[in-house]
């Protein structure tokens, strides 16, 4: 499962890339969602968007991508460990060898101009391999929460990073996508070196799809599994509904004006939210 999961996470990457650099209509809505999340743009704002988005940065990531790794020792899990540490280099090193390979002139902004080679985004990826080996790392009972908590994390750093105009949308889900494939990859490694190990019941393994090391009593339902990620869903529909109420001609005139952007920033929000809970669900009977 896993290792089919990173096939069509890189034939996704293959596609995206086409698309937001050799469809017109494509390349034009990729400007007129960045457009939108840069409008947003105000002095206090930036503020808080700078420090998200810069929680990705080198420096402050070192520290936060040591963590799930740091959890998994803690776990008394070492090859769990030492594959979550392969994903983060993995992901983060092929996105820093795509740019440049694959850097090709896009639709420009008017502000100053985002780097040919900024697909796909370093940010994006960073963000949503640590969300990834988050889930991971966590124990079995905590996956659906960590799901929730790291992909709104995840979204948080990319909704920040467009806001400041940094990328294009596109970059986004390339980032995602390159992140998506090394976690799979990794734990597809993974259980086929358990599998092979003497003693290990692989038959059983494979169809449970548990991350090696881990008791089958841990088990819960794909409802139980997705409950926290509703409850993400809820409480951003809450807060978008304050700020409705707050001023709805400006949200509603707004959104009227940018509805590619609404279904953007949708879309990345979306494929978050599905990309964790799907590897927790994928480990539900860890």
């Amino acid at each position: 499962m896993a290792l089919g999961g990173a096939g069509a996470a890189v034939a996704a990457l293959a596609l995206t890339w086409y698309v937001s650099h050799r469809v017109g209509f494509l390349m034009r809505a990729d400007v007129s969602v960045l457009q939108g999340f840069a409008q947003l743009n105000r002095p206090r704002l930036d503020t808080v968007t700078n420090f998200i988005a810069l929680l990705c940065s080198p420096n402050q990531y070192v520290v936060l991508a040591a963590l799930p790794i740091l959890l998994a020792l803690a776990r008394r899990r070492p090859r769990v460990a030492v594959m979550l540490a392969l994903i983060i280099v993995g992901a983060n090193e092929t996105t820093q060898l795509l740019k440049p390979l694959l850097a090709a002139p896009r639709d420009p902004v008017w502000w100053d101009p985002i780097n040919d080679a900024s697909w796909p985004s370093g940010h994006a990826t960073a963000a949503m391999s640590l969300a990834l080996c988050a889930v991971i790392a966590a124990p079995a009972r905590r996956r659906p929460a960590v799901a929730a908590a790291m992909s709104a994390f995840a979204i948080a750093v990319c909704y920040s990073f467009l806001e400041l105009g940094w990328h294009y949308p596109s970059d986004v889900f390339g980032g995602f996508l390159v992140a998506s494939t090394w976690t799979l990859l990794g734990m597809a490694g993974l259980w086929t070196y358990e599998a092979h190990r003497p003693g290990v019941a692989a038959t059983a393994r494979r169809r449970g799809g548990s991350v090696p090391g881990e008791s089958r009593t841990a088990q819960f339902s794909i409802g139980e599994a997705l409950t926290p990620v509703v409850a993400v869903l809820v409480t951003s529909a809450f807060f978008v509904g304050l700020i409705a109420i707050a001023r709805p001609h400006q949200v509603i005139n707004y959104a009227r004006a940018h509805e590619t952007f609404v279904v953007g920033a949708a879309g990345i929000g979306a494929l978050g939210l599905m990309l964790a809970s799907g590897l927790s669900v994928m480990l539900r009977r860890g």
